[in-house]
């Protein structure tokens, strides 16, 4: 009976602490962004946060430690979208749109996630960055899986499947490094030209559906929250 009553309060301690750790992530990655992760100090987030540095520490050994989390939620992310984009029954023209859709959906809405993520792994310790490295192996051959199948099926013209992964996973993660909410070019324009290179580069032979079709819709991204630990601007032209 006690146990049964204490459950919701479990609960709701673990939704709480999830919250805080939430906030401190947004918080440290925006002055990542701002300054760099060698120039902020647990000082500086606790004083952007409004709280004192012992708050951080009961959630966060260290900056370190910090920043391994936004690293790997940023990968995450892109994780889940390409997961998502690769399982549907569809052909491999619209699963590669839908994928790049997807990831490009994450960094708009998580776009110093990737930042950090892309800037900052440098300073990872050896075996945090072993494991984001083995995270993003994950994507490239997922997607290289996808070429491969649409190479066989005579939808593009691939000869190495992870070289070109590789190469489509760059152009579309430097978006997050040049990409401004309130640049010249607008989301759908961007999104527009990234999807005309990738086909470029895959040879495509099908054409591409209107944009905003039931796949990889602008606007539906997954949540920050809903996803389980794994462990320089150039002006808009």
């Amino acid at each position: 009976m006690m146990s049964a009553t204490l459950q919701p309060d479990l609960d709701l301690k673990d939704e709480v602490s999830d919250f805080k750790k939430k906030r401190i992530r947004e918080e440290a990655c925006n002055l990542f962004c701002e300054l760099g992760y060698e120039g902020t100090t647990l000082d500086a987030i606790a004083k952007r946060l409004k709280v004192t540095k012992p708050f951080l520490y009961k959630h966060y050994d260290n900056k370190g430690e910090l920043l391994f989390d936004i690293c790997r939620t940023g990968i995450a992310l892109s994780l889940d979208a390409v997961n998502a984009a690769c399982s549907h029954p569809r052909s491999s023209t619209e699963r590669l749109q839908c994928l790049a859709e997807s990831v490009l959906e994450v960094i708009f809405e998580y776009q110093k996630f990737i930042v950090v993520y892309t800037r900052e792994e440098k300073n990872l310790r050896p075996e945090e960055a072993r494991e984001i490295r083995e995270q993003r192996k994950l994507f490239d051959h997922q997607l290289a899986e996808l070429l491969r199948e649409g190479d066989q099926a005579g939808e593009f013209q691939v000869s190495d499947p992870l070289l070109t992964a590789n190469t489509i996973g760059g152009v579309v993660t430097w978006v997050a490094l040049w990409y401004l909410p309130d640049g010249k070019r607008s989301k759908l324009e961007i999104l527009t030209h990234v999807l005309e290179m990738i086909f470029t580069i895959v040879a495509s032979k099908k054409a591409l559906r209107p944009l905003g079709g039931s796949a990889g819709q602008l606007g539906n991204v997954p949540s920050i929250r809903s996803i389980s630990p794994v462990g320089g601007k150039p002006d808009e032209r």
